[in-house]
Protein backbone atom coordinates (compact mmCIF):
# COMPACT_ATOMS: atom_id res chain seq x y z
CA UNK A 1 0.00 0.00 0.00
CA UNK A 2 2.94 2.34 0.55
CA UNK A 3 4.50 1.75 -2.76
CA UNK A 4 0.97 2.31 -4.21
CA UNK A 5 0.53 5.74 -2.56
CA UNK A 6 4.50 6.57 -3.64
CA UNK A 7 4.19 5.96 -7.23
CA UNK A 8 1.06 8.03 -7.26
CA UNK A 9 3.17 10.66 -5.52
CA UNK A 10 5.57 9.96 -8.30
CA UNK A 11 3.36 10.43 -11.09
CA UNK A 12 2.29 13.36 -9.79
CA UNK A 13 5.59 15.09 -9.14
CA UNK A 14 6.39 13.68 -13.08
CA UNK A 15 2.98 15.58 -14.39
CA UNK A 16 3.84 18.76 -12.55
CA UNK A 17 7.81 19.28 -13.50
CA UNK A 18 6.04 18.58 -17.19
CA UNK A 19 3.73 21.09 -17.04
CA UNK A 20 6.53 23.50 -15.38
CA UNK A 21 8.57 22.46 -18.36
CA UNK A 22 6.56 23.16 -21.26
CA UNK A 23 6.67 26.74 -22.81
CA UNK A 24 3.28 27.97 -24.72
CA UNK A 25 4.88 27.14 -27.79
CA UNK A 26 5.23 23.67 -27.31
CA UNK A 27 1.74 23.02 -25.73
CA UNK A 28 0.81 24.85 -28.95
CA UNK A 29 2.61 22.21 -31.12
CA UNK A 30 1.52 19.78 -29.01
CA UNK A 31 -2.54 20.90 -29.32
CA UNK A 32 -1.81 20.90 -32.79
CA UNK A 33 -0.14 17.54 -33.38
CA UNK A 34 -2.55 16.03 -31.23
CA UNK A 35 -5.83 17.55 -33.36
CA UNK A 36 -4.05 16.32 -36.48
CA UNK A 37 -3.81 13.12 -35.29
CA UNK A 38 -7.17 13.09 -34.21
CA UNK A 39 -8.20 14.19 -37.72
CA UNK A 40 -6.40 10.78 -39.15
CA UNK A 41 -8.22 8.56 -36.91
CA UNK A 42 -11.75 10.43 -37.54
CA UNK A 43 -11.22 9.48 -41.35
CA UNK A 44 -9.91 6.28 -40.43
CA UNK A 45 -13.34 5.90 -38.96
CA UNK A 46 -14.67 6.03 -42.50
CA UNK A 47 -15.68 2.89 -43.39
CA UNK A 48 -14.59 3.68 -47.47
CA UNK A 49 -10.94 4.86 -46.02
CA UNK A 50 -10.41 2.46 -43.71
CA UNK A 51 -10.90 -0.46 -46.17
CA UNK A 52 -9.16 1.27 -48.68
CA UNK A 53 -5.84 1.68 -45.89
CA UNK A 54 -6.56 -2.08 -45.28
CA UNK A 55 -6.52 -3.11 -48.73
CA UNK A 56 -3.04 -0.57 -49.23
CA UNK A 57 -1.43 -2.53 -46.13
CA UNK A 58 -2.39 -6.08 -47.97
CA UNK A 59 -1.27 -5.29 -51.39
CA UNK A 60 2.52 -4.06 -49.07
CA UNK A 61 2.55 -7.09 -47.37
CA UNK A 62 1.55 -8.97 -50.90
CA UNK A 63 4.54 -7.53 -52.90
CA UNK A 64 7.10 -7.64 -49.99
CA UNK A 65 6.34 -11.38 -49.98
CA UNK A 66 6.95 -12.09 -53.35
CA UNK A 67 9.44 -9.20 -53.48
CA UNK A 68 8.10 -7.02 -55.92
CA UNK A 69 8.16 -4.22 -53.46
CA UNK A 70 12.35 -3.92 -53.96
CA UNK A 71 11.45 -3.83 -57.37
CA UNK A 72 8.98 -1.09 -57.47
CA UNK A 73 11.10 1.72 -55.77
CA UNK A 74 14.07 0.72 -57.74
CA UNK A 75 11.53 0.81 -61.05
CA UNK A 76 10.40 4.44 -58.94
CA UNK A 77 14.14 5.72 -58.17
CA UNK A 78 14.65 5.03 -62.16
CA UNK A 79 12.26 7.35 -63.16
CA UNK A 80 13.00 9.81 -60.78
CA UNK A 81 16.87 9.77 -62.26
CA UNK A 82 15.41 9.99 -65.48
CA UNK A 83 13.37 12.40 -64.88
CA UNK A 84 16.11 14.33 -63.34
CA UNK A 85 18.41 13.45 -65.82
CA UNK A 86 16.18 15.07 -68.71
CA UNK A 87 17.24 18.73 -69.97
CA UNK A 88 14.59 21.02 -71.46
CA UNK A 89 16.28 20.10 -74.91
CA UNK A 90 15.79 16.35 -74.32
CA UNK A 91 12.17 16.99 -73.66
CA UNK A 92 11.58 19.37 -76.83
CA UNK A 93 12.90 16.90 -78.66
CA UNK A 94 11.08 14.26 -77.38
CA UNK A 95 8.32 15.95 -77.74
CA UNK A 96 9.30 16.94 -81.50
CA UNK A 97 9.43 13.61 -82.16
CA UNK A 98 6.22 12.56 -80.86
CA UNK A 99 4.84 15.53 -82.96
CA UNK A 100 6.13 14.24 -85.74
CA UNK A 101 5.00 10.71 -85.25
CA UNK A 102 1.83 11.88 -84.30
CA UNK A 103 1.20 13.49 -88.00
CA UNK A 104 2.85 10.89 -89.65
CA UNK A 105 0.98 8.55 -88.41
CA UNK A 106 -2.37 9.26 -87.26
CA UNK A 107 -4.08 9.98 -90.83
CA UNK A 108 -6.18 8.36 -92.85
CA UNK A 109 -4.10 7.68 -95.43
CA UNK A 110 -2.40 5.56 -92.87
CA UNK A 111 -5.33 4.16 -91.51
CA UNK A 112 -6.60 3.55 -94.61
CA UNK A 113 -3.57 1.76 -95.94
CA UNK A 114 -3.74 0.04 -92.77
CA UNK A 115 -6.91 -1.50 -92.98
CA UNK A 116 -6.25 -2.37 -96.81
CA UNK A 117 -3.46 -4.77 -95.47
CA UNK A 118 -5.10 -6.84 -92.67
CA UNK A 119 -8.15 -6.89 -94.76
CA UNK A 120 -5.72 -8.65 -97.60
CA UNK A 121 -4.02 -10.41 -94.89
CA UNK A 122 -6.73 -12.16 -93.39
CA UNK A 123 -8.81 -12.92 -97.47
CA UNK A 124 -4.71 -14.49 -98.08
CA UNK A 125 -5.32 -16.51 -95.12
CA UNK A 126 -8.75 -17.37 -95.87
CA UNK A 127 -8.58 -18.33 -99.45
CA UNK A 128 -4.82 -20.66 -98.58
CA UNK A 129 -7.29 -22.02 -96.29
CA UNK A 130 -9.83 -23.02 -98.55
CA UNK A 131 -7.20 -24.87 -100.92
CA UNK A 132 -5.80 -27.84 -100.85
CA UNK A 133 -2.08 -29.03 -100.08
CA UNK A 134 -0.20 -27.71 -102.78
CA UNK A 135 1.95 -31.17 -104.59
CA UNK A 136 5.37 -29.06 -103.89
CA UNK A 137 8.16 -29.48 -105.71
CA UNK A 138 9.61 -27.35 -108.49
CA UNK A 139 7.65 -28.28 -110.98
CA UNK A 140 4.44 -26.76 -108.81
CA UNK A 141 6.58 -23.64 -107.89
CA UNK A 142 7.04 -23.17 -111.77
CA UNK A 143 3.72 -23.62 -112.31
CA UNK A 144 2.71 -21.23 -109.97
CA UNK A 145 4.82 -18.59 -111.13
CA UNK A 146 3.53 -18.60 -114.37
CA UNK A 147 0.40 -17.47 -113.67
CA UNK A 148 -0.51 -13.54 -114.27
CA UNK A 149 -1.45 -13.00 -110.62
CA UNK A 150 1.75 -14.25 -108.84
CA UNK A 151 3.82 -12.06 -111.43
CA UNK A 152 2.16 -8.96 -110.64
CA UNK A 153 2.55 -9.73 -106.85
CA UNK A 154 6.06 -10.63 -107.45
CA UNK A 155 6.76 -7.74 -109.10
CA UNK A 156 4.83 -5.18 -106.63
CA UNK A 157 7.04 -6.94 -103.95
CA UNK A 158 10.20 -5.98 -105.92
CA UNK A 159 8.83 -2.54 -106.42
CA UNK A 160 8.33 -1.92 -103.57
CA UNK A 161 10.92 -3.28 -101.47
CA UNK A 162 13.60 -1.01 -103.96
CA UNK A 163 11.66 2.14 -103.22
CA UNK A 164 12.03 1.43 -99.69
CA UNK A 165 15.63 0.70 -99.94
CA UNK A 166 16.12 4.09 -102.09
CA UNK A 167 13.97 5.59 -99.34
CA UNK A 168 16.15 4.69 -96.68
CA UNK A 169 19.59 5.35 -97.91
CA UNK A 170 18.26 8.56 -98.93
CA UNK A 171 17.28 8.82 -95.06
CA UNK A 172 20.48 7.96 -94.05
CA UNK A 173 22.22 11.10 -95.75
CA UNK A 174 19.75 12.98 -94.28
CA UNK A 175 21.28 15.04 -91.37
CA UNK A 176 18.95 14.39 -88.05
CA UNK A 177 16.96 17.06 -86.46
Amino acid sequence: MMSDTHSKADVVRMAQAAQEALTDTMVERLSITGANAMEVVDRLNDEETRDAVMSLIDMITDLHRIGALQTLFEAVTTLHGARSALTDNMIERLFIFVEHMINNLANEEVAAMTHNARTAMEEAVDEIRSRPEPSGGLVATIRMLSRPEANRALQFMLAFACKMQALSVGELDKPLP
